[in-house]
């Protein structure tokens, strides 16, 4: 049942997200208020080589205090095209590009607090090009057969949920799933 949005207030605009605080009208007509990050959505690469071995970028991430191994991602621009955006983003952050791309699927990365939308793609046939991270990024490439990935996701090696959704996605083969409205 749909909570009926009274009031909106932007309470913080940033470079990356904003937030509003939305007082809601719930089904049994109380009042409440909800948080929202409003994030543009942002894409996920599984960027697999002629060995079936996935590329993964190491890089520190402030809000955890610690390095991640992840698959290759990034913000969409306002207005860009998904499929656009995820073959951009493999190029900055691995140095490589891909002649094959395929739509796996797209999800919500956490619907409880954000508008944030994912999109995952397989990329494959990959050429080297030239990496261009963000001023703020610092990024080292690594290179893992696809089935230590998925070992690395169980040992807890590998943590970040676009990460373990992508993998455990090429694992199982699952492929071209939208969500529905």
């Amino acid at each position: 049942m749909a909570e009926n949005v009274l009031a909106s207030t932007t309470v913080y605009r940033g470079r990356i997200f904003n937030v509003r605080v939305d007082t809601v009208a719930f089904p049994d007509g109380r009042t409440g208020t909800r948080e929202i990050v409003e994030y543009p959505g942002a894409v996920v690469v599984v960027a697999l080589d002629e060995a079936e071995r996935v590329l993964l970028v190491r890089q520190y991430r402030h809000a955890v205090g610690r390095e991640l191994l992840e698959l290759p991602a990034g913000k969409l621009e306002p207005g860009e095209d998904p499929l656009a955006c995820a073959r951009r983003e493999l190029v900055e952050e691995t140095g490589y590009a891909a002649r094959e791309w395929q739509f796996l699927l797209d999800y919500y990365s956490t619907p409880g607090f954000t508008t944030e939308k994912m999109y995952l793609y397989r990329a494959a046939g990959l050429e080297a090009a030239e990496a261009a991270p963000d001023s703020d990024e610092f990024i080292q490439v690594v290179k893992v057969p696809l089935r230590r990935a998925l070992e690395m996701v169980a040992g807890g090696e590998i943590c970040d949920a676009k990460s373990i959704v992508g993998l455990l996605v090429v694992g199982t083969g699952l492929t071209g799933r939208h969500c529905r409205p």
